[in-house]
């Protein structure tokens, strides 16, 4: 049975890599495990980028529609 990974929130994404960070600098790791480590701080620094490219937007839309602009204007992602 495969289990559906779901995309962690960008909190817990961060408490993550923050973690990965740390396991990684004590140098106590094989290179073959440093490297599987940096790999998912990659996928988690990703999930974190565009957590923050999608809160930007919506307090562009926010913003924007003071200024006169509606949410019907935009498309507000979920």
């Amino acid at each position: 049975m495969t289990e559906k990974l779901q995309t962690p929130n960008f909190e817990t994404a961060m408490a993550e890599l923050e973690e990965l960070v740390a396991q990684i600098e004590t140098g106590n790791l094989s290179l073959e495990e440093s490297l599987k480590q940096f790999e998912k701080g990659i996928k988690l620094s990703r999930v974190c980028q565009q957590a923050l490219t999608d809160a930007e937007q919506r307090v562009k839309i926010l913003t924007d529609s003071l200024n006169g602009e509606t949410e019907e204007d935009f498309h507000i992602p979920e």
